[in-house]
């Protein structure tokens, strides 16, 4: 049998915002994560709070259909900006 710290020792410690309250805020660390672009949790939480989540959620379904993606976070924002361009000129 192992000791707990052992145990833990195997996974690796994920260091997230700790104040999170509201909802936009844990979209926001859902989406860093899945950007792999954890430095700019701010970023993230600002646009899950002022835009609607049907840009963000096409926009992270996008990147996800490039698992190889030299940066995540660059094409979500490339893929985010035209969504909202086609957005507005409808």
């Amino acid at each position: 049998m192992k000791r707990i710290g052992e145990a833990l020792g195997k996974f690796p410690a994920v260091k997230r915002p700790k104040n999170i309250s509201t909802e936009f805020q844990m979209y926001g660390v859902y989406l860093a994560e899945q950007l792999e672009d954890t430095k700019h949790y701010s970023l993230y939480i600002k646009l899950a709070k002022t835009l609607p989540r049907k840009i963000l959620d096409e926009a992270l379904s996008y990147v996800k259909d490039y698992p190889n993606a030299k940066s995540k976070a660059k094409l979500f924002m490339w893929r985010m900006k035209q969504i909202r361009v086609e957005v507005l000129s409808e």
